[in-house]
């Protein structure tokens, strides 16, 4: 993506906000590693659990599209989704009428309840991120 500025029109103010901005990312995905952890989850069965849940097919996902949800390859996708699936978190299903060899994936009512516990609390630390993130996005002022 090409940039409309070039770096000597960046100000210092926009330094410090990118960096606020990258330090609360970094911090927030810490932060979201900790709680998967504590649910008894890593971070990619997190991910993919939130990929399959917010998947608009109410059939589910297939497995490519999961692998392009986690920017992952997808025998990589293939390996999280079978140790996923032996803690009984997600089901795999081939109900799809044209072709049998379609995979979905849905959740089971285990990685439901470890999805939700974990939304609610992302959710609230979204909100407590929000002015960060809205700070980056607002206008470097103008000198009159």
């Amino acid at each position: 993506m090409q940039s409309s500025k070039s770096n000597d029109e960046l100000s210092d103010r926009e330094y410090r906000r990118l960096l606020a901005f990258r330090v609360g990312l970094r911090q927030f995905l810490r932060w979201s590693e900790q709680e998967a952890a504590a649910v008894g989850l890593t971070t990619t069965q997190h991910q993919l659990l939130l990929a399959i849940r917010g998947h608009s097919d109410p059939l589910g996902p297939k497995v490519g599209e999961l692998a392009d949800y986690l920017c992952t390859r997808h025998h990589s996708a293939v390996q999280l989704i079978d140790r996923t699936e032996q803690l009984g978190l997600i089901q795999r299903s081939r109900n799809d009428a044209h072709d049998r060899r379609v995979v979905r994936l849905t959740l089971t009512e285990a990685g439901e309840a470890k999805l939700d516990q974990l939304s609610t609390t992302h959710l609230e630390e979204l909100h407590r991120l929000a002015p960060l993130i809205d700070q980056l996005v607002e206008p470097e002022p103008r000198l009159a």
